[in-house]
């Protein structure tokens, strides 16, 4: 979705110019905004999208050397059945009060703005059932980052058994 690529193009021509930022670039708040208040504007946006991004998913995978973990952040993995894609499934998590907290405090979004975004999302149930490992994302960010720091120790331990299988 980078300025001048197919993808913005046709975004631009679904959506029109209202979803571009004074420097051509896509913003994606304003986007946001008209997608999820409409689940047939959010199908469109998905049907443009997803085919470019799986594609770059499968080249970036062909391109890593053996014992690499290549990470994919995949937004809507339990809305669109993804998971079965992937070898293994890491959910963030935080309440859905906490959610709705920050998208306000942090993103700027209204609450109507951030409960629409949310509404148009798979419930927490529905991640936390697809997930293989969970991360708490309910405290600080030092402790998150603490966390992931951990998870990717894990990760490469993982990575390396299956690159040096024991003997």
């Amino acid at each position: 979705m980078a300025v001048g690529t197919p993808g913005l193009a046709e975004v631009v021509s679904v959506f029109g110019p209202g979803v571009l930022g004074p420097d051509g670039s896509l913003d994606r708040g304003r986007l946001g905004d008209v997608v999820f208040a409409d689940k047939d504007l959010l199908a469109r946006l998905n049907g443009i999208v997803h085919p470019r991004v799986e594609a770059r998913m499968r080249e970036l995978e062909s391109s890593a050397l053996a014992g690499s973990i290549v990470v994919h952040d995949v937004p809507l993995i339990a809305e669109n059945g993804l998971s079965k894609l992937f070898d293994l499934v890491v959910v963030v998590d935080a309440p859905p009060r906490l959610q709705l907290d920050r998208l306000v405090r942090l993103r700027g979004m209204s609450e109507a703005q951030a409960r629409a975004r949310m509404a148009a999302q798979a419930t927490r149930e529905q991640r936390l059932a697809i997930a293989d490992i969970v991360v708490d994302n309910s405290g600080s960010l030092a402790e998150l980052d603490r966390r992931v720091g951990e998870l990717w120790t894990k990760l490469r331990q993982r990575a390396d058994r299956v690159v040096r299988p024991p003997s």
